[in-house]
């Protein structure tokens, strides 16, 4: 029999009128935009299933735009967000697309930052205001945000991933569920490490030292 928690029972703290459509897609939204790591200048939303047919009517379309600005689910300027984004110069559009194979609320977001680097992110609003990141780029992965999350972007070594938790394990800092996802052996590879405890900038930093880690961010969680 499953456990429920009080979140289950009462839901999201939110701005509405949809947990899936306003609350997962704000977080969608945010983690996007701390995937991408820098304030975002321009974003086209794909839109697949239930979210392109109704994303006008449930303000899914605001709450995208208002993750990517980086405000929460229950922050009440979610309602504003087009004129925020309008304030901020940040450029944005939404197109119908079919996704296959995914939840039916689902966005592909494809994002350019003001350094120029372009990212694409997609994820899944799978009820109650919970989300899955299912992929960075060109790369499949598969996570919630709901613990704090090291993401590493490094080349697919030999070595690499016991670096990596040899500097969480130094810093006492326990691992709850890692996957490794890549494209093509010894090419690009992406470490996701979800971890009981908080990973602060100077361990991420002697992470990032790793000649062959390229990027290395931490996502907290909301």
């Amino acid at each position: 029999m499953k456990d429920y928690g009080i979140f289950d029972v009462i839901g999201p703290i939110m701005i509405g009128p949809s947990s899936s459509h306003t609350a997962g897609a704000a977080r969608l939204g945010y983690l996007a935009r701390k995937i991408a790591g820098e304030e975002i200048k321009k974003v086209v939303f794909y839109l697949h299933g239930s979210f392109a047919k109704t994303y006008a009517g449930h303000g899914t379309d605001r709450a995208l735009v208002a993750g990517v600005l980086g405000l929460m689910p229950d922050d009440e300027r979610i309602r504003d967000a087009f004129l925020l984004a309008q304030e901020k110069g940040l450029l944005f559009s939404f197109q119908e697309l079919d996704l296959g194979d995914v939840h039916p609320n689902t966005v592909l977001m494809v994002l350019e930052t003001l350094s120029g680097e372009k990212w694409e992110v997609a994820g899944s609003s799978i009820g109650g205001g919970k989300v899955r990141i299912i992929r960075i780029n060109e790369l499949e992965v598969d996570f919630a945000g709901e613990y704090t999350t090291l993401i590493t972007y490094h080349q697919d070594r030999p070595g690499v991933i016991a670096d990596v938790t040899a500097v969480l394990a130094r810093h006492n800092i326990n691992v709850a569920f890692m996957r490794v996802f890549r494209v093509k052996k010894a090419e690009n590879a992406v470490l996701i490490a979800e971890t009981d405890e908080d990973i602060s900038d100077s361990i991420l930093a002697e992470i990032a030292k790793n000649s062959k880690v390229a990027q290395a961010k931490v996502l907290r969680p909301l």
